[in-house]
């Protein structure tokens, strides 16, 4: 037993140390986004000898915080409910459907996920100006369903597999249609799973820093929070303490809302992989 706790607190002093690794770029944010411009310049891993709050009330001035919050809203709201319709759509047909068609097409809807952005962010420019999507934050939403469509049918297949058919069946005998039956009884039963690719999405789409660069930045009013740190860079000055106060009034959202919803992306994950 003595041998077991040792190794459980060697373990538990292991992880401290990893998330302290992972977590120290962000409290050096954090800590810096409350200097001013000299003291970063002289140190920055040094703590601030005052604590410079004016520099949240001027960011939160400057770039106009409440507009560039509700244009993400927008963008992330709009993005997760496309991924979750069409992906849990998706997922049920494929998982129910027995051919070499119906396998032949899940790996076509989880190809895109081995395909890196920057190959056809080019191409994507061009087409999203062809169909009208660029310069809108509603265009930016829509184009965020083809990136996380793929990584969503994975996750939601997997999870499927493990509901029984006679579910369907039964539902089938009862008179309901297909899609009656998905939105009725199937999906309801997915609940932790789609917890699950909530926050992992909503995380990735909140945070997201080329697409929207490439899409919504050639406006004031449809740039988002990560976009507006970037306007405290310059090419010949940089105000350091703006950039990082920006940093964190962009990021703190999705980091509250991870720490509030964790407990679901464990529980998704972990039925994901049982159920499959």
């Amino acid at each position: 037993m003595k041998a077991k706790k040792r190794m459980f607190y060697v373990l538990e002093a292991a992880m401290i140390v990893v998330a302290f690794i992972f977590l120290y770029p962000i409290l050096l944010v954090l800590i810096n986004s409350l200097k001013s411009f000299q003291e970063v310049m002289i140190d920055v891993i040094a703590l601030p000898k005052a604590l410079a709050f004016e520099n949240y009330s001027y960011v939160w001035q400057y770039i106009n915080y409440p507009r560039l919050f509700f244009n993400n809203i927008i963008i992330t709201g709009l993005g997760l409910a496309g991924i979750v319709f069409l992906s849990a759509i998706a997922a049920y047909k494929v998982s129910r459907t027995k051919s070499r068609m119906s396998t032949l097409v899940y790996f076509l809807c989880i190809l895109p996920m081995l395909i890196p952005f920057q190959s056809i962010m080019v191409t994507l420019l061009k087409l999203a100006k062809m169909l009208h999507l660029s310069d809108s934050i509603w265009g930016l939403g829509i184009q965020y369903w083809g990136f996380g469509v793929p990584l969503a049918v994975f996750i939601y297949v997997g999870f499927i597999k493990g509901i029984p058919r006679e579910i369907d069946e039964s539902a089938m005998i009862d008179g309901a249609s297909s899609f009656r039956t998905f939105f009725s009884v199937i999906f309801p039963l997915l609940k932790s799973v789609t917890a699950t690719i909530v926050i992992i999405q909503g995380m990735w789409i909140w945070n997201d820093f080329l697409l929207p660069l490439l899409m919504v930045n050639g406006s004031t009013d449809t740039k988002t929070l990560t976009l507006a740190a970037y306007t405290f860079v310059g090419q010949y000055n940089t105000d350091w303490q703006y950039t990082m106060t920006a940093l964190m009034m962009a990021v703190l959202p999705s980091i509250a809302m991870f720490i509030v919803l964790q407990k679901h992306i464990v529980k998704g994950v972990t039925a994901g992989a049982i159920k499959g």
